[in-house]
């Protein structure tokens, strides 16, 4: 039997047949992914080949093949341990929702996502999400973001959730396709899934006031067939996103603006940073790209993780250095 899997436990897999049926499956011995060393062997949007078996009463199923991935979305842990996972696979659309505050989401974790999403040729929609409850600066922040991320070609909304603003769109751009909805935990993605289909009713919880931080509500990455034609992975909340396995060579090509001006470096292999006659510093000098982006980039460059986060209004051209 054929089917996908729409939820993954770690030890259980919840997968659809292609008759429309759910079964429990598990799977046998260790399985590689080709070119992917993963904490997680099989992940949600997976589609895999699977036996049913007769234990006494109850029918499991043993998955037995992963069909090879269209693409897939992996992670590598911000902790100590360094080892990636595999959020999910098969997926036409990732929709990142981010907050200013409660809780806030840096400009360092928009880019490292986003880097890894067009590395493996997935289209995100970035979603600001609670507009209703921003003051003035911070809706100038929201529309400062939005003019950044434009720019280099990424589509933004702006949404709320709790007063229904902007769902429509949402659901027209999710039409006929399987998304993913990431972000910070207590960015509201279980409340906006929520205003889009009432009926998977997902546990909310209010943020922490205590660290200004989300609770985590999701606990597994789940996906949901949805009424009007399309379906959505649910994810738990990320704190931080380490990019997996990118060359530095390559890095820039991932960043739309540095690869638009590439070929008018002086050098091929040029990595913007000390080489003369660089494209990308020039205009970051002309402030035709933004700061924000070239220190993500060189964050990301130097193996830095998220840990020396930075807003968009505390930083200047200074520190770059």
């Amino acid at each position: 039997m054929t089917g996908i899997v729409y939820k993954s436990t770690g030890s259980s897999y919840l997968v659809k047949s292609t008759d429309g049926n759910f079964h429990t499956c598990r799977i046998k011995g260790k399985f590689r992914i080709k070119g992917i060393k993963s904490t997680n062997p099989i992940a949600v949007g997976d589609a895999v080949v699977f036996d049913l078996e007769k234990k006494g009463d109850e029918e499991i199923g043993v998955i037995k093949t992963i069909v090879e991935r269209d693409n897939f979305i992996v992670r590598k842990s911000v902790n100590l341990s360094k080892q990636t996972h595999v959020i999910a696979a098969n997926i036409d659309q990732v929709f990142l929702l981010i907050t200013i505050n409660n809780p806030p989401t840096f400009t360092a974790f928009i880019d490292r996502f986003l880097v890894s999403t067009r590395a493996y040729r997935i289209e995100t929609i970035l979603v600001f999400n609670k507009i209703d409850a921003y003051e003035i600066e911070e809706r100038a922040e929201i529309l400062y973001l939005k003019e950044i991320y434009e720019a280099i070609g990424y589509r933004c909304v702006e949404v709320s959730a709790t007063q229904n603003k902007n769902v429509a769109e949402i659901k027209e751009i999710m039409t006929d396709k399987t998304s993913m909805f990431v972000g910070h935990s207590g960015v509201g993605k279980s409340t906006l899934v929520n205003a889009i289909a009432p009926n998977l009713n997902l546990k909310t919880k209010e943020i922490s006031d205590q660290h200004n931080q989300g609770k985590h509500t999701t606990t597994f990455a789940e996906m949901f067939d949805l009424p009007f034609n399309a379906r959505i992975i649910d994810t738990p909340g990320i704190k931080g996103f380490g990019v997996v396995d990118i060359d530095k060579y390559e890095l820039g090509d991932y960043f739309p603006e540095f690869f638009a001006l590439k070929q008018d470096c002086k050098f091929n292999n040029c990595i913007h940073t000390k080489e003369p006659n660089c494209a990308v510093k020039e205009a970051l000098e002309e402030e035709r790209v933004s700061w924000s982006r070239y220190k993500s980039y060189l964050q990301i460059l130097e193996g830095e993780d998220e840990t020396s986060h930075f807003r968009t209004d505390v930083w200047n051209e200074d520190d770059t250095e």
